[in-house]
C-alpha cells in the first residue's frame, strides 16, 4: 500500500498581504433587497440604502451594461469587488458618490 503525502501550503500565500482599505467609501459588504435596492456598508461602519429602480426603468439603460440589473436574479447577484459594488455582467457603481449621499442622506436614490 502506498502512503500518500498532504499537499503543501502555497508558500506564494504569506507574501502577499490582503488588501486593507484605508478609505472610509470602500465597500464591505452588500445585500440585495427587493424592488431593484440594495443594502451597504462601507469600512468606516456608514451604511444604508441604495435606490436603482428609477434609474433602471430608464430607456437609455438599454444595451448598457445595466440592463442586466432588470432581472431580478442578476441584480441578486451583487457583490463586492475591490471595494465596490459589481455584477457579473460587468456593473458597478461608485462606490465613492454612494458613500457620500449616504453618509448626508442615509441613501442613494439613482435616476
Amino acid at each position: 500500500m502506498s502512503q500518500t503525502t498532504a499537499p503543501e501550503a502555497d508558500p506564494a500565500a504569506p507574501i502577499e498581504p490582503p488588501i486593507r482599505h484605508t478609505v472610509a467609501w470602500r465597500v464591505t459588504s452588500v445585500t440585495a433587497l427587493p424592488a431593484a435596492r440594495l443594502r451597504v456598508t462601507f469600512v468606516d461602519g456608514t451604511s444604508g440604502e441604495v435606490d436603482m429602480r428609477a434609474f433602471l426603468e430608464r430607456t437609455d439603460v438599454i444595451g448598457s451594461v445595466f440592463e442586466a440589473l432588470r432581472d431580478p436574479a442578476h441584480f441578486g447577484a451583487a457583490t463586492v469587488v475591490l471595494g465596490a459594488v459589481s455584477w457579473p455582467s460587468g456593473a458597478d457603481l461608485a462606490p465613492d458618490a454612494m458613500y457620500d449621499a449616504i453618509r448626508d442622506r442615509g441613501s442613494w436614490i439613482l435616476d
